[in-house]
């Protein structure tokens, strides 16, 4: 195929199709979810991002010279924090998504390559986003499960375009499926009560949104920057981003969802966001608000789901590995009973992160997916 690629400009109005391209590509596929599109209109954007404090990005699109149909979409993007972090000349490439045609997927790549050899980097990394709030890691195992709303899907081609294109291995994350059982485990709920009394820990309940963003909105999210700043690529959140997070997500949460750790002081150490899945609330809404995507997306969130995704689970660096995490999840696991819910999801967790992974120990789990981030000299 001829293909043309023409660079997007990083405005809404031009945007749309660039989002809207994904949606159609899936269009009939039953594990494919899409983002709101909202959403991800509002993270390409200077105006709806605050990474942009620190990042840049260029969007393309590739068309058939022929039909003048798009074919593909690519996001070529420099985070500079993480670069200097790192001591790294990276860009990285994202919300990519292409026809099954090598001659597409490789002028895709190509535009990002020549822009960041324009901008003296070396390396082309991805997928990733702008940080890691963004879905990053491409599917190479699960393609019959159904996606998450914090994942990317892609059919299984994807990577065998990019190996093709000399592209090797960067880091893998991986994810579990879990039974929720009938009751706390009872080794759990053993370890939960003695860490409790060990450290005297408090795990303190909200019925009010407002009063949880006052009391402990900024703290969640110092101390995700705290837990993950050890792990692959993490990007730690400015002041702007946590105050953006606070007002996009706190709000929506079902607070039951929500456990919070704290040592007698008050001081955070320990968090766990979870969401009822919005997976197939999505699909049907094909990622729009209006006419009635809003209708689905609410009754995704506060009627009745049996599947319950773990957005975000993080602990204070000197609590890890004390069982801190038994704690987390025996205040949770009666709501998820009480709520209805059979299944939790993960979501991604890097394949090295023992940590993490050693927290499933009391579940019936799964590994049921894989994904991974690929590496190129430039």
């Amino acid at each position: 195929m001829a293909v043309i690629i023409k660079e997007i400009p990083a405005k809404k109005s031009k945007l749309e199709k660039f989002v809207d391209f994904g949606i159609n590509l899936y269009k009939g596929n039953e594990y494919y979810v899409p983002s709101l599109v909202l959403d991800e209109l509002n993270t390409l954007v200077p105006s709806g991002n605050p990474a942009f404090e620190f990042c840049e990005s260029k969007y393309f699109m590739a068309y058939d010279d022929v039909s003048g149909k798009p074919v593909g979409r690519i996001a070529g993007i420099i985070n500079k924090v993480t670069n200097e972090k790192y001591n790294e000349r990276h860009v990285r490439f994202g919300f990519v998504d292409f026809i099954d045609d090598k001659e597409v997927s490789r002028a895709l790549i190509e535009a990002v390559e020549q822009w960041g050899r324009e901008k003296g980097m070396d390396t082309i990394v991805g997928p990733l986003g702008f940080t890691d709030m963004d879905p990053e890691g491409m599917l190479i195992e699960g393609y019959d499960q159904l996606s998450t709303m914090a994942t990317i899907y892609n059919y299984p081609y994807y990577p065998e375009h990019l190996e093709a294109l000399g592209f090797e291995k960067e880091i893998d994350w991986i994810e579990f499926k879990m039974r929720v059982p009938e009751a706390v485990p009872e080794k759990m709920a053993r370890i939960a009560d003695i860490i409790r009394r060990k450290y005297n820990l408090s795990t303190p309940k909200y019925t009010s949104s407002k009063k949880l963003v006052k009391d402990y909105g900024e703290a969640i999210f110092k101390l995700i920057n705290e837990a993950y700043d050890p792990l692959y690529g993490y990007s730690p959140l400015t002041n702007k981003q946590i105050k953006h997070y606070i007002n996009m997500y706190l709000p929506i949460l079902r607070l039951e969802n929500v456990c919070l750790i704290a040592e007698e002081s008050g001081e955070l150490i320990g968090v766990g966001i979870t969401l009822p899945s919005m997976s197939k609330a999505l699909q049907k809404s094909r990622g729009r608000l209006f006419p009635f995507g809003w209708w689905h997306l609410l009754k995704a969130l506060r009627g009745k789901n049996d599947i319950v995704d773990l957005m975000l689970v993080a602990i204070k660096p000197e609590y890890q590995s004390k069982g801190v995490n038994a704690l987390l999840f025996a205040d949770l696991i009666p709501e998820y009973i009480k709520n209805g819910y059979r299944f939790a999801e993960s979501n991604p967790e890097l394949e090295i992160n023992q940590k993490v992974q050693s927290q499933w120990q009391y579940f019936d789990t799964e590994q049921h997916k894989r994904r991974r981030a690929y590496k190129k000299s430039l």
